[in-house]
Parts: structure tokens; C-alpha cells; sequence
């Protein structure tokens, strides 16, 4: 995987919708939607893959990411696979944390769509966002 595919980059958007991206996260200065996706998904994925599978997942992801968002190379993932993003956030545009947050969903997605398959992958994200349509899924 080179790139993000734009079907990937458009439903990674509409997820961080459903996460409202509005508000901000108490003791970060990030937006509240920064990794919110990514810890949504953390519970179901680690109870499919372990801990260690979904942090390698994730690591995967972000250092795909890195290569279209340089500023993602200063995001680490903790021991319990979420993330932790750095002050430095503070100081970047809205524009340019969604933008980072859309690539990293997005890769993160394909990764999951590869390994387990469209199918699977649509059932954990309808599980994760219940009620909201999500059957136009298109991995391609």
C-alpha cells in the first residue's frame, strides 16, 4: 500500500465525524477526534488480535501515514495501544491534524481490510458505530 485510496480517505472521514470533532481532549491539547477513531476501534481489534497485535496493526499504520503526514513521525503509541500525541499538536492548524488523523484511519483500515478481509472489517466497524450506516463500505 503506497498511498491512501481515496475510498479509504472518505470513509476514515465520515468515522472521525461520528466522533464528533469538535470538542477538546482533557489533558491534551489535541482535538478530542485525534485518536478517538483509532480508540474506538482499540477495544474490539484488541480482543481480535491482543493487545501486541493490534499496537503492531496500528504501528504499521502510522508508519505508512508518516510517509503522506511528516508530523505523525512525533505520535507514539503506548503500551496500551493508544496514542499519544505531542504538545507540538498545539501548534499545528485544524486542517492539518484532520488531515493527519483521515491518513492514519485510512491506512489503518486498509491494514484491517487486508488481514481480515472486507467483510470482517465492516462487521467490527458496524459493531463499533452501531446505528450508522456503514454498508457502502468500498475497500477498493
Amino acid at each position: 500500500m503506497s498511498r491512501s485510496t481515496p475510498n479509504m480517505l472518505a470513509f476514515a472521514q465520515r468515522l472521525i465525524a461520528y466522533e464528533g470533532n469538535g470538542n477538546k481532549r482533557s489533558g491534551t491539547n489535541a482535538p478530542a477526534a485525534f485518536g478517538g477513531v483509532v480508540e474506538k476501534l482499540r477495544g474490539p481489534l484488541a480482543a481480535l488480535a491482543g493487545v501486541s497485535g493490534f499496537r503492531s496493526l496500528l504501528s504499521r499504520a502510522l508508519a505508512l501515514a508518516n510517509g503522506e503526514v511528516h508530523w505523525l513521525r512525533a505520535v507514539h503509541i503506548k503500551a496500551d495501544g493508544s496514542l499519544e500525541c505531542p504538545a507540538e499538536m498545539a501548534q499545528l492548524d485544524k486542517e492539518e491534524i484532520a488531515n493527519g488523523e483521515v491518513v492514519l484511519i485510512a491506512y489503518l483500515l486498509g491494514l484491517l481490510v487486508t488481514f481480515i478481509g472486507e467483510a470482517l472489517t465492516l462487521r467490527l466497524l458496524q459493531d463499533a458505530w452501531p446505528g450508522k450506516y456503514l454498508n457502502d463500505f468500498d475497500s477498493s
